[in-house]
């Protein structure tokens, strides 16, 4: 029987995409070190190497709480219940 037929909810939804794509963001970018290998634009005196990469700390924690939420949201909506 088709997923559609038993009543299953599909596994990866626009939803789980965007929530994946939050928490890859901060790797990819940390990764790719030759887009910030550079000591120009310094921000206060500090290099760009060092606060690009402290500024990630910030985004990824921002992203991981939009995923967080996104997830309970996801979770919910599955279970039948509200989707606040």
């Amino acid at each position: 029987m088709s997923e559609a037929a038993q009543g299953k909810q599909p596994v990866v939804t626009p939803l789980r995409v965007v929530i994946a794509v939050c928490l890859v963001a901060p790797f990819v970018a940390m990764l790719w070190v030759s887009s910030y290998a550079k000591v120009d634009p310094a921000f206060m005196g500090i290099p760009f190497f060092y606060w690009y990469q402290m500024l990630w700390v910030l985004i990824s924690t921002a992203l991981t709480v939009v995923a967080y939420w996104l997830w309970q949201r996801d979770q919910r909506a599955r279970k039948g219940g509200d989707a606040r």
